[in-house]
Parts: structure tokens; C-alpha cells; sequence
């Protein structure tokens, strides 16, 4: 067979958005996942950001996503995924719209210690009716609820998937997206 019968076909690409609040793993996930260095736009945190950020869980927090994190990891042969993590602070949510166009699906980051932060991600993709599924980002010492006891709190319909994974860890966090495909794909 000669390369003219048989021409490489490169991988369908697919934009995916990283969102969630302030401190959920974010920058973590697209950082553990991605097969390029990834591209981050961290400041180190100012007084600007007292009265704003909640820090009582994240104490050591010293930078924060200003406009994006951008990585890509490559699912199989035929499928390569753009990563995009939105910011988490609501002074930067103007960044949000520039980052959503496009995109097929969202995953939405959780913190079982602050489940309200999430809230506003929530909102913002089901007003574009953009499909996201809610990843929980177990932290250590955080509450280990129950994955239904998460989606009543934030009042998500069974056809949203709510998943528990570690941002810190590239399988896990590959099956992650790997749900969400799969809820696009439905």
C-alpha cells in the first residue's frame, strides 16, 4: 500500500471547558492531564483579592488564574481535546464568554467544602445550554458525601453526570473527560 491509498488522517479536535469556583483544581486537572506543557496565566495573589477569595480551605494558595489555562491531551487516534479552564474568581468571569465559544462541553469542578461556588458555573452553562458534568475534586480532609446528596444540593437533573475524582491524577482525571464524551455523545 503506498501513502496516496491509504492517507493519514489526523485526529478530530474538540474544544472542552474547565470551570468551577475560586481554588477548585482547575489549573490542577488541565496541569495533570495535558500532553503539552500547558499555558497558564497565574498572578500571585494581592491584597486586591482580601474580602473577595475565600481562603479558609486554601491557605497556602499564593497564585491565582487570571484569564486561562490551555492544555491538550489526545484521547485515541481519531479524537484529540483542547483543554481551556476558565477563571475562578467572579472579577474575571468576562473571560468565561471568549472561552465557551466553541466548545463542546463543560466540566464543572467541585469542592465538597464550599459547594456553593460552583453554583454560578452551573447557571452559566445551563443558560447556554452547553452540556457539562460535575466532577467533584476530593481534597484531603474534605466531606466524602454521597454522589446523590451532591446533585440534590445543587439541584442538577439525574442526566448530568456527578462524578468523584483527584485532579492530581492522570487516569482518573482521563476518565473524567472520558464521561463527559460520553455524555456528549448521548
Amino acid at each position: 500500500m503506498t501513502a496516496l491509498q491509504h492517507p493519514e488522517v489526523p485526529p478530530q479536535s474538540a474544544k472542552i471547558v474547565i470551570s468551577g469556583g475560586f481554588g477548585v483544581g482547575k489549573t490542577t486537572l488541565v496541569d495533570t492531564i495535558s500532553e503539552i506543557t500547558p499555558v497558564r496565566t497565574e498572578a500571585n495573589m494581592t491584597a486586591a483579592s482580601i474580602g473577595h477569595d475565600d481562603r479558609q480551605h486554601l491557605p497556602d494558595k499564593n497564585k491565582t488564574t487570571v484569564a486561562l489555562d490551555f492544555g491538550r491531551v489526545t484521547i485515541d487516534e481519531t479524537l484529540r481535546l483542547y483543554l481551556f479552564g476558565t477563571p475562578g474568581q467572579d472579577r474575571f468571569g468576562f473571560m468565561w464568554d471568549y472561552l465557551v465559544n466553541g466548545a463542546l462541553g463543560a466540566v464543572i469542578l467541585a469542592d465538597t467544602r464550599r459547594l456553593s461556588d460552583c453554583y454560578p458555573a452551573i447557571d452559566y452553562y445551563e443558560s447556554r445550554r452547553i452540556p457539562f458534568i460535575v466532577a467533584i475534586n476530593q481534597f484531603e480532609g474534605s466531606p466524602q458525601h454521597r454522589l446523590d446528596q451532591v446533585r440534590m444540593a445543587l439541584n442538577i437533573p439525574g442526566r448530568i453526570p456527578v462524578v468523584r475524582f483527584d485532579a492530581r491524577d492522570r487516569d482518573v482525571s482521563k476518565e473524567v473527560l472520558i464521561e463527559l464524551l460520553s455524555l456528549l455523545l448521548r
